[in-house]
């Protein structure tokens, strides 16, 4: 039988239990166990997928067409194993099975009620993966903090299921802050006190506490902890803040939580955990050989969890080129012909990032003609290399009033245009092009020399594709069609002949990067940011020389 441990939050949101849980996830995996992370969300959205990402973050994208909490990312990147559906579950899901259920009469006409009917889903759910997958351990991530009125479903069905299984079969962790008062000059406990608390009310004894800080905690601090909370000494864990959440696995092996949760399983590690390959990672973080500059272009820059999975992937690919990458988040809305130059002209390469809707799309086409231009290194997702499309065709091609038909239905030339199959649909929630698709690429092109492969699988989120009337215009000019979709013909990469790195993808490679393996066109665009670098400060150090 599988082992199951939850994850809870208390004081505050936002204090890493995704971080923690894939850490721990992680180590265990080093351990030796087969290890899956699943994330229940309280609110009633059946998903993230209709939430706008100043509300939410970044939507992610399974390999099965799943849009799921951006936390899903962490797991992949810490864990390299894929996640499914069944790995984000919302409250609006579980209210949505049942309902259904109740008008199919699976209930035989008795009243349906919370207890025990949601938190029985709730329950099938949370156990659902391991049985279904065999895993050895499944980490259960709760969403929000202890607490909030919409946990409190998922808090009696923890309850109910440490009753089942039995205390060395179900363990929770909960994630508390102690707080440093600056006036006091001291940490302050109370909060993590009221939390666990909290927790006691709901019929649930943590068994372990991981506490995060700005500074250490010391013994006394701990002992109190302890002694107030009713947990083991060396079961309050010091999770004290890093300079970035790579460094928290190390940290958490530090303080020996990977072996507190065996013990309190009852399991003995298969193997001694083997970080060499992350500490290699988590060194090259710190000391890298040079800074590359790279601007991202987008219209949700305000809140940087919108593009998690890319600011991720710059850190992997970054790390593969022994290089740190500085993201710099550039306003669309802020770019125009007047000021493109101020904004681009320093940087060492260019992303023009996903997204919906016309707002900001103007500052994007400019973006890209200047980059392309300039030779300055660019790579455009999914919106962004439609934003390639459409420039090309406006200043290359001389198509006037070219176009998408997402932000212009009457535009005389829809070189981006809705996909045949999404014609007819008029609901939003799940029906875009979603999840892992088959590309093949075009032997000589730069994306084959990239993948170093014939033949790719990436993942998708979109409803707009390029229009293959236009294909044979686009290539006589320049712009190669470098991956084709084998079922649909859907063109999945463009690139330019004359340019020394120029491409745009309609999928989503960010999503797919991770620590152990970076994704390999975040790779060749930072290695083509250093070239473009290295050129132009020779180039500058020759004219510094001459004059």
């Amino acid at each position: 039988m599988s082992k199951h441990i939850f994850v809870t939050g208390g004081v505050t949101s936002s204090l890493g239990k995704g971080i923690i849980s894939a850490s721990l996830g992680k180590l265990l995996q080093a351990r030796g166990y087969r290890v899956t992370i699943q994330k229940f969300d309280p609110y009633i959205n059946v998903d993230p997928g209709t939430l706008n990402p100043y509300e939410h973050g970044e939507c992610y994208v399974t390999d099965d067409g799943a849009e799921t909490d951006l936390d899903l990312g962490h797991y992949e990147r810490f864990l390299n194993v894929p996640t499914s559906q069944a790995n984000n579950v919302t409250t609006g899901r579980v209210y949505q099975t049942v309902i259904n259920k109740e008008r199919q009469g699976a209930y035989l006409g008795k009243t349906v009620q919370v207890i025990p009917h949601i938190t029985d889903e709730i329950q099938r759910r949370m156990l659902y993966l391991g049985k279904k997958e065999d895993y050895d351990i499944v980490i259960t991530e709760i969403g929000g903090t202890v607490g909030d009125i919409e946990s409190q479903p998922y808090l009696e069905a923890i309850r109910q299921l440490r009753w089942k299984l039995g205390s060395s079969n179900c363990i929770t962790i909960h994630l508390t802050l102690v707080p440093f008062l600056q006036a006091a000059g001291e940490l302050k406990t109370k909060p993590t006190q009221h939390s666990v608390k909290e927790l006691l009310e709901n019929g649930i004894q943590p068994d372990i506490l991981v506490c995060r800080t700005e500074y250490p905690l010391e013994k006394d601090l701990r002992r109190k902890i302890a002694l107030f909370c009713n947990v083991n000494l060396n079961a309050v864990i010091e999770a004290i803040d890093v300079p970035n959440i790579y460094d928290v696995p190390l940290v958490m092996r530090k303080e020996n939580l990977d072996k507190i949760v065996l013990s309190k399983l009852k399991l003995s590690s298969k193997v001694e955990p083997d970080l060499d390959q992350w500490n290699a990672f988590t060194d090259k973080l710190k000391n890298p050989s040079t800074t590359l500059h790279i601007g991202l272009v987008g219209k949700y820059v305000e809140l940087q969890d919108a593009y998690k999975s890319i600011s991720e992937a710059f850190i992997h690919a970054g790390a593969r080129n022994d290089a740190k990458v500085k993201v710099h988040y550039i306003h669309s809305e802020h770019i125009s012909e007047e000021n493109v130059a101020e904004k681009l002209a320093h940087l060492d390469g260019v992303l023009v990032a996903p997204g919906f809707g016309e707002r900001g799309i103007e500052g994007k086409f400019t973006t890209v003609k200047y980059v392309r231009e300039h030779h300055i290194p660019f790579f455009g997702i999914c919106l962004g290399m439609q934003c390639a499309v459409i420039e090309f065709a406006r200043n290359v091609l001389g198509l006037e009033g070219a176009n998408s038909t997402e932000m212009s239905s009457t535009t005389p030339h829809p070189v981006i245009d809705l996909m045949e199959e999404q014609k007819t649909i008029t609901i939003k929630g799940g029906t875009m092009r979603l999840g892992a698709y088959q590309c093949t690429l075009k032997p000589g092109t730069k994306a084959a020399d990239i993948y170093g492969a014939d033949h790719i699988k990436e993942r998708h989120r979109h409803r707009y594709e390029f229009n293959n009337d236009y294909k044979q215009q686009f290539e006589r000019s320049g712009m190669i069609a470098s991956g084709i979709n084998p079922d649909s013909n859907l063109v999945e990469i463009v690139e330019l002949k004359k340019h020394p790195w120029f491409v745009g993808v309609q999928f989503h490679p960010e999503l797919k990067s991770t620590v152990m393996a970076p994704h390999p066109l975040f790779v060749g665009f930072v290695n083509a940011a250093l070239e473009h670098k290295n050129v132009r400060e020779s180039s500058t150090s020759k004219v510094a020389a001459s004059s």
